[in-house]
This record gives structure tokens, C-alpha cells and sequence, in this order.
């Protein structure tokens, strides 16, 4: 199947190019494919876009499939529509197009194309009467995370809460328990930090202790007091329990780990003399990856008052993140050991402004196929060697006092 290429980019029309992108679905409906037209196929611009408002509707753009050939079945056209009209505001541009129907087309499209029989309503999910609790919450959720109706389309319709969102809450759980074990055994819930006895556990990070490697993971299982506790799992659990719904457990783990990793060596790089304890590298990784993509997809996102809910977001961030600094610089109750460092939370942010945004503005497409990413982790990774050598040699290099081991 053959057409030209009507190309429409603001508000000008260009005469049809002798090159230009095509449909073919083959004969069982298992590919969809880009063509390269050699044969120019008149088209008549000012049928399809009689104001020249370098747009056509989604009803024009129909009948142009139809007047040049097309043979995709009804349920493949309505994917495609729905796809090249991410907006729902029933314009295609050719940019649009183009973009669909080259490397940029996301998988969810690839999978529908492939699932010949699936159909696409054509109404907004907001529009689904008769759902059950579990059915609303998934459309919440898909209006939360994804920014193109498409993709929410179809990750309403094949979510099976299998498996669940089990790596937030087996961690949160975790969490949770570990600071209740220690708070009794302390017999103080507030402020734990200042029993002689918190550090003494195989689980915070100290600098004296630095070559047990598994403190640099293991320091979120311990908190502060259930101040700190009880902002973090918030959380953690309303930005990483729909995230890992939508993204799955491996990606939103992978986000996660980095985050915590990068925190605690952070610390060790920068505030030598400080132990580390507390869960905000990871959860100001996830929480500082969502805001990005919701700010650099706004118009699409469509979760209600989302203004607000992001002003309340970053308000939680700045007073957990006040909490740290203000804890960090009060006077240590067993001198000359200070208090844990707040510099996690500034690696969990940049871990979520980069390898972050890119995990959740590639919605079900392969990481390792997106370039920005392998940059991301390429850079993370310098990092995490220069901060071991760094532990390994700086330390003596530079006599630093440290605190004595706890």
C-alpha cells in the first residue's frame, strides 16, 4: 500500500515529497511497518486542511487511509488514530505522524497492532461507569503516572494486579519493622538517634565501619525517630506504590537501589565524618523522578488538582529535607560523633532527575534501547567507582579525623 505525504508544520503546506511514510499490515495482521514511497500519489492539501491550519482531523485523516489504499482492519485503525492523536483533541499534525510511525511509536502500539482483535474505546476512561473498586483504582493510578490517553487505555485494560506492587511494600514493611524492633529494644520511638545504642546496630552506615560494604544499602532499614519514619513511608508509599503499578517492581527497584547507593556515597564523599541512616535516598529518587515527568508532560497528565498536590509534594520534601539539616548541625548527643548526614537526600534527588526520568518517560519500552539512558547509567556508574576509590584512598590521603567506631 502506497500514499504521499501530506506535511503540515506551522500552519505552512509543503507539496508532496516524493519519499514518504506508509501503513502495510501483512496478510495475518502480525506487523505494521514503514514504507518508503518511491510513486507520488496526487493528494489535494486543501481537501484535508481547508484553513490551512497545518492540521487535519482525525475524521479526514480516515478517509485519506481510505481514499489511498488502506487496508488496516477497523480495530488497527482505531489503535492508530488513538495513537496519533495522543492529545484526544481530534487534530493529527504530520509531525505526529511521522513520529508515530518511526522508532518513536511506543510499544503499547506495536503490542496492540499485534492483538489484531483488541479495540480501543473511543471515549476517555473518565467516561467508564459501572467499574468496580479494584477497576477504579488502576484507571486512578493510569491518570497519575501516564501522560498520553493511549497508553492509559491500555494499561487500564491488561493491569492484573499480577504480580502487585510488592517490592514498595515488602521494603516499607521491612522498614516499619526494623525501626519497631530497635524502638522497643531502646525503649524510644522519638528521636532513636540519641540512644547510645543506635549505632551499635550492623545496619547504619559510619564512617569508621565504611569497608562493611552492605552498610551502604542496609542504613534505610534504621530511622532517626518516628518523625522521620513516618514522612518517608508517606512517601514512599503514595509515589512508589503507583509507580511500580504502571513501571513494575525491576524498574522501580532499579530507581530505588540507585538512589539509596547513591546517597550513602555521597555522604562519604562529601560529609566524611557523618553516618548515615534513613530511606530518602530512594524515596527522593522515586518522588523526584514523578514530579520531573508530570512538570515535563503537563498538559498531558491528567490527575486532578495536580498543581496542588505538587506544591503539597515539595513541601513534604522541604520539611523532611529541613528536619535532616536542622538534625545534622544540632549539638550530637554523644560528641565527638555527629548526627547522621542529610546529603542522602541530595543523591536520591539526582539519581530521580536522571536515570529516574528516563525510566518513567519510557513507558513499556526497552531501556536498553533508549541512548539517554545508557549515558545516565554510564555516569552513574563513574560515580559509584570514583566514590570507592575514593573511600578506598582519600581518607588517609587527606587525615581525617574521624568519630570512634560506635
Amino acid at each position: 500500500m502506497e500514499k504521499s505525504s501530506l506535511r503540515m508544520t506551522g500552519g505552512t503546506r509543503e507539496a508532496p515529497v516524493n519519499i514518504s511514510p506508509a501503513v502495510a499490515a501483512n496478510a495475518e495482521g502480525e506487523e505494521i511497518e514503514v514504507l518508503e514511497s518511491t510513486e507520488v500519489i496526487p493528494v489535494a492539501p486543501e481537501e484535508y486542511d481547508p484553513e490551512n491550519s497545518g492540521f487535519i482531523s482525525t475524521e479526514r485523516f480516515r478517509d485519506l487511509l481510505a481514499t489511498h489504499g488502506s487496508e488496516l482492519d477497523p480495530h488497527k485503525l482505531e489503535v492508530l488514530l488513538a495513537l496519533a492523536d495522543g492529545n484526544a483533541d481530534g487534530k493529527i499534525c504530520y509531525q505526529d505522524f511521522v513520529n508515530l510511525m518511526s522508532n518513536k511509536r511506543s510499544n503499547s502500539f506495536r503490542r496492540a497492532i499485534l492483538q489484531g482483535s483488541r479495540q480501543l474505546k473511543g471515549c476517555s476512561l473518565r467516561d467508564e461507569v459501572g467499574l468496580g473498586l479494584s477497576q477504579r483504582l488502576v484507571r486512578h493510578v493510569a491518570y497519575e503516572t501516564l501522560p498520553r490517553e493511549v497508553d492509559r487505555k491500555w494499561y487500564f485494560d491488561s493491569y492484573t494486579y499480577c504480580p502487585p506492587p510488592w517490592f514498595i511494600l515488602a521494603i516499607t514493611i521491612a522498614e516499619v519493622a526494623v525501626f519497631m524492633y530497635y524502638g522497643f529494644q531502646m525503649d524510644r520511638l522519638v528521636l532513636q538517634v540519641s540512644s547510645p545504642s543506635f549505632l551499635k546496630s550492623p545496619l547504619p552506615y559510619h564512617p569508621q565501619l565504611r569497608a562493611q560494604a552492605w552498610r551502604y544499602l542496609s542504613y534505610i532499614f534504621m530511622h532517626t525517630g518516628i518523625e522521620h519514619l513516618s514522612l518517608n513511608m508517606a512517601m514512599q508509599l503514595l509515589v512508589g506504590v503507583p509507580l511500580e503499578m504502571v513501571h513494575g517492581a525491576l524498574r522501580i527497584g532499579l530507581v530505588y537501589v540507585c538512589g539509596v547507593l547513591a546517597g550513602s556515597l555521597a555522604v562519604s564523599v562529601t560529609d566524611m565524618t557523618a553516618p548515615v541512616v534513613g530511606s530518602s535516598g530512594g524515596v527522593y529518587a522515586l518522588v523526584s523522578a514523578h514530579l520531573a515527568n508530570v512538570v515535563m508532560n503537563w498538559s498531558g497528565m491528567k490527575c486532578q488538582f495536580k498543581l496542588f498536590r505538587m506544591a503539597m509534594a515539595l513541601v513534604c520534601m522541604s520539611v523532611e529535607f529541613g528536619r535532616a539539616v536542622w538534625l545534622r548541625f544540632y549539638p550530637p548527643a554523644f560528641p565527638p560523633c555527629p548526627n547522621p548526614s542529610f546529603v542522602a537526600h541530595l543523591g536520591g534527588v539526582v539519581v530521580g532527575l536522571t536515570l529516574g526520568v528516563v525510566v518513567l518517560q519510557n513507558y513499556e519500552q526497552r531501556l536498553q534501547e533508549q541512548s539517554l539512558f545508557w549515558i545516565f547509567f554510564c555516569v552513574y556508574t563513574l560515580f559509584v567507582l570514583c566514590a570507592v576509590f575514593w573511600n578506598i584512598f582519600a581518607y588517609s590521603l587527606l587525615d581525617v579525623r574521624l568519630p570512634p567506631p560506635p
